[in-house]
This record gives C-alpha cells, sequence and structure tokens, in this order.
C-alpha cells in the first residue's frame, strides 16, 4: 500500500507538470550582459612644425697645427698638455742664440759695407777733378761712379737680411695663434726642429666655443627645400648666416633633441659621388659639454608652424591598407572612422591627416576609444571610462 501511494504521488506531480506546460509557462530566459568598458579621449589639437631628421657630427670650429718656421733645437716647453691657451700665448722656445749670430754677422757685414761706401764716395769726387783735367777718361769715371753707387743697394740689401734674421728670432718663440684647448707636445726639449717640407707636427690647438655641427642633406631634400623656399619671397634668397634658420640636435646619450643651435652655412654644390650636400650649424659651447668628433643626431624644421589633429598612436587599427579609429557616439554606440594617419611624434602621438576639403577626420569634441580596443565591436554599446583631465594640447 505504502509503494502504491509513492507511486501515485509522483505520478500526479507529472500530471501537475505538464498542466502548466500546455497552459503556457516557460523557464526564465538568462540575463544580458553588461556592455564592456573601454577607456576613451578626445583628439589633441596641437602646433607643428614639420622637421625632418639628419645624422650629423661635431667639429671644431677652428683647428691650428703647431709646426715651426725655422730650424732650432727646442729649449723649453711653455704648457702643460691639455691645457686652455689664449692667442699670443708662447708655447715652444727654440734656441735662440743661432739667430743672434746671424743678425750680428750681417750688421757687421752691412757697417762694412757703410765703410767701402765712403771709401768710394771719396774715390769718384777724385775722378770727378781728374777727369776735367783729361788724366783720366770719362769711361773710367763712370765706371768709378757705378762702383759707388753699387753700394746703395748692397747696404739695402744687407738690411733686408738682418730684418730676415730677426724674423727667425722673433720665430723662435712659437705662440698660440688662436685661443682653445691644447693637445700634448708631440716634440719636447732637446729635440731638433726642422721648417719646410719635413717640419714636424708640434701640437694642435681646437677651438670648443662655438662648436660646428655639419650634416649631408640629400638631394632630394633640398629639392623640396629650395621650391619651398621660393614661395616665401626675397627673405629665403638672403644667405644663410643672415637668416639664422634654427635647428635641434641630441648626443647619444640625450633623450630627443635638447640642445639648440643655427645653421649658417651650405656647400656651394651637391657631391655628385653622393648626391648630398653638405649643411653646417654653429652652436654656443661655453660650458664645453660637446666635444669635437662626437656623432649627433640632428632635428631640422623645414615648414612654418600649423595646427594639427592628434590621437594615441595605440588607438588607431588596421584593416589590410586602411587605417581606422573607433567613435563613441552619444548614446554609446561604437563606428569605425577611416583616417589618413602621417608622422608619430616622440611622445606616441600621431598627426592624423585632415579629409579632403580640410574638413578635420576626427573632431576635437569627440570620444575615441584608446583603451580595451579588443572589447570593442563596432555597432554595439560600450561603458566609456573617460580619463580625469583632459589631455593637454
Amino acid at each position: 500500500m505504502v509503494a502504491k501511494s509513492v507511486v501515485q504521488r509522483l505520478l500526479a506531480g507529472f500530471l501537475l507538470g505538464l498542466a502548466l506546460a500546455g497552459c503556457g509557462g516557460s523557464p526564465a530566459s538568462p540575463e544580458a550582459p553588461p556592455p564592456p568598458k573601454v577607456d576613451v579621449g578626445h583628439p589633441v589639437t596641437r602646433e607643428l612644425t614639420d622637421e625632418d631628421d639628419y645624422n650629423g657630427w661635431l667639429q671644431a670650429s677652428a683647428v691650428v697645427e703647431v709646426r715651426a718656421r725655422v730650424r732650432g733645437h727646442i729649449q723649453k716647453v711653455h704648457f702643460q698638455d691639455g691645457d686652455q691657451v689664449q692667442a699670443g700665448q708662447l708655447l715652444f722656445e727654440l734656441d735662440p742664440r743661432p739667430f743672434q749670430v746671424q743678425i750680428d754677422q750681417a750688421i757687421a757685414r752691412s757697417k762694412a759695407l757703410e765703410a767701402q761706401k765712403v771709401a768710394a764716395v771719396k774715390e769718384l769726387a777724385r775722378y770727378q777733378e781728374l777727369v776735367k783735367s783729361g788724366a783720366v777718361s770719362k769711361s773710367e769715371l763712370e765706371k768709378v761712379q757705378a762702383d759707388a753707387e753699387s753700394y746703395d743697394a748692397q747696404i739695402a740689401a744687407k738690411a733686408e737680411e738682418v730684418k730676415q734674421y730677426q724674423l727667425d728670432l722673433e720665430f723662435s718663440k712659437i705662440t698660440a695663434a688662436i685661443a682653445g684647448s691644447i693637445s700634448r707636445a708631440e716634440l719636447t726639449e732637446g729635440n731638433l726642429v726642422n721648417a719646410g717640407g719635413s717640419d714636424p707636427l708640434l701640437t694642435t690647438i681646437v677651438t670648443y666655443d662655438p662648436i660646428h655641427v655639419y650634416f649631408s642633406v640629400d638631394e632630394r631634400s633640398l629639392q623640396r627645400y629650395m621650391k619651398a623656399n621660393r614661395t616665401e619671397g626675397k627673405e629665403s634668397q638672403a644667405p644663410l648666416r643672415d637668416r639664422k634658420l634654427p635647428f635641434r640636435f641630441g648626443l647619444d646619450s640625450d633623450e630627443g633633441y635638447p640642445h639648440a643651435g643655427v645653421i649658417d652655412f651650405a656647400d656651394n654644390r651637391v657631391d655628385p659621388d653622393t648626391g648630398t650636400i653638405q649643411m653646417r650649424g654653429v652652436v654656443d659651447n661655453q660650458q664645453r659639454v660637446f666635444v669635437p668628433g662626437s656623432r649627433v643626431r640632428i632635428r631640422v624644421p623645414v615648414s612654418k608652424p600649423y595646427a594639427a589633429v592628434l590621437v594615441p598612436d595605440t588607438a588607431i587599427l588596421s584593416d589590410q591598407d586602411k587605417r581606422y579609429v573607433l567613435v563613441v557616439d552619444d548614446k554609446n554606440v561604437v563606428s569605425r572612422r577611416d583616417v589618413t594617419p602621417d608622422k608619430l611624434l616622440d611622445d606616441g602621438m600621431r598627426v592624423v591627416l585632415p579629409e579632403t576639403g580640410g574638413k578635420p577626420a576626427v573632431a576635437p569634441d569627440e570620444w575615441l576609444v584608446v583603451q580595451g580596443l579588443q572589447r570593442a565591436r563596432v555597432n554595439y554599446p560600450v561603458e566609456p571610462v573617460q580619463p580625469s583631465a583632459s589631455p593637454q594640447s
């Protein structure tokens, strides 16, 4: 009886379920998931200038190779290796005695000629009296007169010879032609210095301030610059040193391009072997931060400032050969916007070119998906998470 009662109750429950199903009842549907969260941000408007990058090197603005102008033994070196020297400062001193001997000898010969001239003048006066009485011929008088006058030329030549020996004595003191940093002494006290084609290098002096920056511009870029300059009027035809074109550069150890200079020279022809033209900038170097020979990265402005629209480079997606961004409208629905990206800036922002006609591809007040792009789907809603502070332009 008990087993029959249990079966009856189970059968009654099954029939009740069928009855409820027949009356149109249905199980509750699952709740839809919430929209995904994405980070959004506005495009940034910033004033930019187009710039080209080059590689270059630093070079001293002046370099002097110190060599002897006369032959002699080095008596004393008047500097320490690596010193800062001033123009006119004594560097090397050669033994002056041989030069003084030459001067004394030349002066003595000059005095001897002057004494001989006195005698020749007296002889000329005597011959002039004798020719009147017919004791000597006129041709003999002319010979004595020529001999007397030749002493003037010989004395003048000896005077010039004395000047030359005095110059040699002056050149025995070798001084700095420019102010700057001096290298080590290649020859020291006691060494013989020869002047002429085989004269040895004594040392070098380089000027650190200002310092020059050299770099090469390719021919295509040069033609582009020249084409742009033709539209700028008469100012563009002025020499580079007068136009004061600025540039920035950085050393290998620098972040970005923190140093500034001014372009002051361009070569007068394109090198046919390399297809480039060499340009030079001048940089203040009072603190001796820059050393000649160092490699540098150079950035040169090539346009006037203009307003540009920027978006984070990470916000730009690819679809084969097209680039696009995801825009969130006022209903939080995502749409696709094709864009034409341009150059990438150092801070990770990418320039977006305007559409045909000059209209911006993305407006400054629109919201773009900048993080969580993989969670956003076109034509589907998202939950935008706005930044706490708007990016500064």
